[in-house]
């Protein structure tokens, strides 16, 4: 199959806009270049960031990507989409250089494209991050390395949530210890805390294709004697307690069952929460409160709250 690579070149101002009218057009997904992200001041020294190659961005403004079929109705969708986004000038929206480009691409050329962006990321004092197709020598003994394969359905394990849940993890796991990964989506959780020496960990989520990319990324990080993966949630699957729970999903998800989570912490024990917008970040306070967890520790990086929580002894 045919794919038409549609790129604009814009400002940072007209990102969201801009993505917006690409979405509404059909494109499942828009790639954003942002010549800022080159220079931008970060509050943590972590992340992909690292590993940015000037080449894959322009040299000012934003270059934003979408991938539309290549069909009859392909001309009349462009069309309509440079009209929608002349039509944003009127809103005092500055739309920079205004420049529409066209190119087409093969479906397989398409399905790998994105992997030019992922390369090795050090997230953590301990962690870095390693796509399966890069070669990564480690610079310190004491470095855990995490392959992953995320195929297109998962991220790459550098999401603000993913990083501060792997750093939580850092301080709270002890060898020995059980570990529950509740939404495991790629294992990257599970397999961090295989490798910080925990003794056991049960890795779970609803979904089917999650699971299969979490084992064989189990597999791949050689930890599956460690991590066991299972389709199913913490309420359904788990009746053995644990050192430490960790839950990476979302604000309202974690606030309907930390009555269940409070239950199956052992006294003593750890509750990271991920996930978390910083405006639900109280509520979900609240709520770990309300079941009888402490507070020991709220991470924030960029808008997002990971939440170290202790069950009292």
């Amino acid at each position: 199959m045919k794919w038409s690579e549609l790129s604009f070149h814009t400002t940072n101002e007209a990102i969201e806009a801009v993505s917006n009218i690409m979405h509404e057009a059909g494109a499942s997904g828009v790639v954003i270049e942002d010549s800022e992200d080159l220079t931008k001041e970060r509050e943590y020294r972590f992340g992909e960031i690292y590993s940015l190659d000037p080449e894959d961005f322009p040299v000012d403004g934003v270059i934003l990507k979408a991938y539309l079929p290549v069909n009859s109705f392909l001309g009349e969708t462009v069309d309509a989409i440079k009209v929608a986004i002349n039509n944003l000038a009127a809103f005092d929206i500055n739309l920079g250089k205004n420049e529409v480009t066209i190119s087409e691409v093969d479906e397989e050329d398409w399905a790998t494209a994105w992997k030019k962006y992922y390369h090795p990321v050090k997230i953590s004092e301990r962690f870095t991050i390693v796509p399966t197709w890069e070669v990564y020598n480690p610079v310190s003994s004491d470095e855990l390395i995490i392959e992953l394969d995320p195929g297109m359905a998962f991220g790459t394990g550098t999401h603000p949530t993913t990083v501060m849940s792997l750093q939580a993890l850092e301080k709270v796991v002890r060898p020995s210890d059980r570990v529950i990964d509740i939404g495991t989506g790629s294992g990257v959780l599970a397999i961090g805390a295989a490798l910080l020496s925990a003794k056991e960990v049960y890795a779970l989520d609803l979904d089917e294709i999650a699971v299969k990319a979490a084992i064989d990324n189990v597999e791949l990080n050689k930890v599956q004697g460690i991590v066991t993966v299972e389709k199913g949630n913490l309420t359904d699957k788990v009746d053995q307690p644990a050192d430490v729970v960790v839950a990476n999903i979302l604000a309202e998800v974690i606030m309907s069952f930390t009555d269940d989570a409070f239950n199956i912490v052992k006294p003593g024990g750890s509750y990271i929460t991920s996930g978390i917008i910083e405006a639900k970040k109280n509520d979900v306070k609240a709520s770990l409160e309300a079941s009888g967890f402490v507070i020991e520790n709220v991470m924030m990086m960029e808008d997002w709250v990971t939440i170290i929580s202790k069950k009292p002894e």
